[in-house]
């Protein structure tokens, strides 16, 4: 029993004894392994302190690794956090080779994303796989399938700071070879610690092509910098040279030092010991410059052969030519083949020629060349001698230019001379014909300012200094003026009874009794026609002027000596004075005064009036009268009666003439006459005409009816229809539309407005008459027209003017009168006499020859009214 229980407890001593053995065994095995572990870190550590790139830090984890681990299959994926991008820093593969290969068309990152190495960079923890691993993962759609399928697959993110910044993987195609969880926890230690390495060897790596880059960098902008300071040193040395050649240009060195500066200057930018200057004229070449290491003798002038200078003469461009072409070019017979003796180039090297150009034409060539074999040109040098010749030719020019505006001043001096000889003679007469000519524009503009009849100021010096007055009073608001105008009575009968030349005497003498009325600082100017205007400048008072006025009336009663007749004349006075009102112009004033002048005619002639505020209320009166009878024309109320014309023996009706009459409910009825007037003042005229034609137009089928078809009508109308083109076609276009018989209308002009404008009445005549209307003139006798301008023109009627009916009082008149009937017979010409209101002027004119006429001791019954 004793025996057997010490047999137990000897068992029981020998297992636990066995376990303790074996698990130091794995203790001893783990620590074996830990060593292995830590020397493999050790190793990787040293290989980062010793790799000189990433790529040898790679292959050094790949050995070490080998040593832990199988890993004949082994890569390394990095992801580039900023551009999302992986690449395969290392690879190695028993089976496949490397994805760039395997997959040509597709990108590295693109392919490592949809394998099982993306899916780990996405997951960021460490994965162990078999095939059956892959096959869900692939079925699952988190992967594809690429590369050769393989035993176990084993990947461990390197993280740093929580990111992943790329995988370590091992696989293994041999089932003999599998990875467990020590495998997975010894990769995913090594790839903590080889994180920070990685990293560090990478931004050195970076730092390292950071620096080379920049290094080159700079080394570019130090070449750059250095090419930019020898550049700029020539362009400076280049910019000196050229202002030293306009300097040159602009200074008066002698010819010949003038082209030694110019060698001296281009020798500054390159070697030109053998230099010279040749230049062209008519066919011959001369050297003007000569420098040569081979003779000092200058070539003679000579004519263009066919030498290497006359060659860049003709091809007109730079050429550098070495020593062989210089050879060719001989052999070829271009040059030397019919100047041989003037071959020089045995010794050349190198030779330049440059064309010398003057407005586009080239004149000459500029040459250098070289004997020596260590002194070569380039194209670069061409270049630059090429444009430093254009500013040698231009200096060229300019000093050309020079001497010949010396040499053109020289000549210019003896011609001054000879011509200041002639001039001197010339200026003597010229200073006479001066004289003469001032003293002719002293009379034109006097006679511009002066009336050429009676010598006195026109109404153009009158406007200019009543304007001067108006300033001045404007200044001196204490001083006044007055302004009178003047119209002298009788003036027509004067022209009627004694002739135009006893009218001339009587405005020259009434011109001197004005003058003797007026003190020498008043202006005394004539308007026109029997119209005087005086200004009397600075007056003391109305009384002034009241008292000037008193005078000239005075004078101008007096009786005048006429054809060796006594003539006795009036004058009414209009006055206005100056108030200092900044409304006065010239225009209103004489417009004021005109008024004040018609007034005093309308009080009896032979007065004066001073113009107030009640003849500007008249006016303004007058403005609304104006406008009422435009709207009385509008709204139809305007009357139009007829007047007849009467065969004077038989007394019948052979023509009416349309009048109108206007009742206003202030000023009471406006006759025909009175209507006429305010029309023309107005600028209405044509307006009524158009009015009283429309009338016309509208009763001619009555009219017709009541008088018979052989009645005529007669019409007087404004001349404001032949002031320009367009008043004439509306007045021929108003007479084509109508219905009237045109061939039995008179239309009559007053003879006043022919006389001022006869040219246009002769148009609008024309074109009236091809119509086949009449033409007549009205108011005949106060326009002085003569009867002889009547006779070349389609006149077929004269109508007198009423006054003449009035002034048949004496005998001079009656001849008159008898001389307008003689006149207007013998040329075939209708008159007739009108206003005749008395027997006793119905017998006058009969006696005096009148058979037609107008007026109420011819009237048979009231005037004609005929309602339409």
């Amino acid at each position: 029993m004793n025996k057997d229980i010490i047999c137990q407890k000897t068992a029981g001593d020998i297992d636990l004894l066995q376990r303790k053995v074996a698990r130091l065994k794995r203790l001893a095995a783990k620590y074996k392994r830990s060593e292995i572990i830590q020397h493999a870190l050790l190793g990787i550590s040293n290989i980062a302190t010793k790799a000189a790139s990433l790529d040898d830090f790679y292959a050094g984890v790949h050995q070490h690794l080998q040593k832990l681990v199988p890993a004949d299959n082994f890569f390394i994926a990095s992801l580039n956090p900023k551009t999302g991008l992986i690449s395969l820093p290392f690879f190695a593969d028993e089976k496949d080779p490397h994805p760039c290969e395997l997959y040509p068309d597709e990108e590295i990152s693109a392919i490592l994303k949809r394998g099982i190495t993306g899916y780990v960079l996405r997951q960021g923890e460490p994965l162990l796989c078999d095939n059956a691993g892959f096959d869900h993962l692939i079925e699952m759609g988190e992967i594809q399938g690429m590369g050769s399928p393989c035993h176990q697959w084993l990947g461990v993110p390197i993280k740093n700071n929580g990111l992943v910044h790329g995988v370590l993987v091992v696989q293994s195609y041999n089932e003999l070879i599998t990875y467990g969880d020590l495998e997975l926890e010894l990769m995913g230690f090594i790839s903590h610690h080889i994180s920070g390495v990685m990293e560090r060897l990478l931004h050195h790596e970076q730092l390292e092509q950071a620096i080379q880059e920049r290094t080159k960098e700079l080394s570019q902008a130090y070449n750059s910098l250095k090419l930019e300071v020898t550049e700029r040193v020539k362009a400076e040395k280049l910019q000196k040279s050229l202002f030293e050649i306009a300097d040159l240009s602009a200074s008066n060195v002698p010819h010949q030092d003038f082209y030694t500066r110019i060698h001296q200057i281009i020798s500054q930018l390159l070697p030109a010991k053998n230099c010279f200057i040749s230049l062209v004229d008519d066919n011959m070449l001369s050297f003007p410059f000569y420098v040569s290491q081979m003779d000092s003798k200058y070539p003679s002038k000579r004519p263009m052969q066919d030498g290497l200078t006359e060659y860049i003469l003709q091809v007109k461009k730079p050429c550098l030519f070495t020593a062989t072409d210089i050879r060719l070019m001989i052999e070829q017979g271009v040059i030397y083949a019919k100047s041989p003796e003037l071959n020089r180039t045995h010794y050349m090297q190198q030779w330049i020629g440059i064309p010398l150009r003057i407005h586009g034409k080239v004149v000459g060539a500029l040459t250098i060349y070289s004997l020596d074999s260590d002194q070569t040109y380039q194209t670069k040098d061409v270049e630059l001698l090429t444009f430093v010749s254009q500013h040698i030719a231009n200096a060229m020019e300019r000093k050309q230019a020079v001497e010949s505006l010396k040499h053109s001043y020289e000549l210019l001096e003896e011609k001054v001379q000879q011509r200041t000889k002639a001039l001197a003679k010339v200026n003597t007469d010229l200073q006479v014909e001066i004289n003469q000519r001032r003293k002719m524009e002293a009379q034109l503009l006097h006679d511009a300012q002066h009336d050429g009849l009676t010598g006195l100021p026109n109404r153009s010096y009158l406007i200019e200094r009543l304007s001067q007055a108006i300033k001045h009073i404007r200044r001196h608001n204490k001083e006044q003026f007055a302004l009178l105008f003047i119209d002298l009575d009788r003036f027509k009968a004067i022209n009627d009874t004694f002739g135009h030349l006893e009218g001339d005497r009587f405005l020259i003498e009434t011109a001197h009794r004005l003058k003797s009325c007026i003190r020498d600082n008043d202006t005394l100017a004539r308007m026109g026609g029997d119209e005087f205007v005086v200004l009397l400048d600075s007056i003391h008072g109305s009384q002034d002027a009241i008292e000037v006025s008193e005078r000239i009336l005075h004078q101008i009663s007096q009786p005048y000596l006429l054809a060796k007749q006594k003539f006795i004349s009036g004058a009414s006075i209009g006055i206005v004075f100056s108030n200092n009102n900044a409304l006065d112009t010239t225009e209103s004033l004489l417009r004021d005064a005109d008024r004040a002048m018609y007034q005093a005619k309308s009080n009896g002639k032979g007065c004066y009036v001073i113009f107030d505020s009640q003849l500007s209320q008249q006016n303004e009166q007058q403005n609304d009268l104006i406008e009422q009878f435009k709207a009385a024309i509008e709204q139809g109320q305007i009357t139009v009666e007829y007047s007849p014309v009467y065969d004077i023996d038989q007394k019948n009706i052979i023509a009416i003439e349309p009048q109108t009459r206007w009742t206003h409910n202030v000023h009471g009825i406006k006759n025909h006459h009175q209507l006429c007037q305010l029309a023309f003042n107005s600028q209405l005229a044509v307006i009524l005409d158009d009015y009283i034609f429309q009338k016309l137009n509208q009763d001619y089928a009555a009219l017709k009816a009541q008088y018979g078809e052989k009645t005529e009508l007669h019409m007087v109308i404004s001349s404001q229809h032949v002031k320009h083109k367009y008043a004439i076609r509306g007045l021929k276009n108003t007479l084509k539309s109508s219905a009237i018989n045109l061939t039995k209308l008179t239309i009559f002009f007053d003879e006043k407005s022919f006389v001022k404008n006869t040219e246009n009445h002769i148009n609008a005549f024309e074109i009236i008459h091809q119509l086949g209307v009449n033409i007549g003139i009205d108011n005949y006798g106060t326009g002085y027209s003569s009867l002889s301008s009547l006779s070349f023109l389609p006149i077929t009627m004269l109508k007198l003017a009423p006054e003449i009916s009035k002034h048949l009082i004496n005998m001079q008149q009656l001849k008159l009168v008898k001389a307008y009937q003689l006149a207007a017979s013998a040329l075939n010409i209708k008159i007739i006499a009108t206003a005749i209101d008395t027997q006793q002027q119905v017998h006058q004119f009969k006696q005096l020859g009148y058979r037609l006429g107008q007026g109420r001791a011819l009237a048979l019954a009231e005037p004609c009214k005929l309602i339409s």
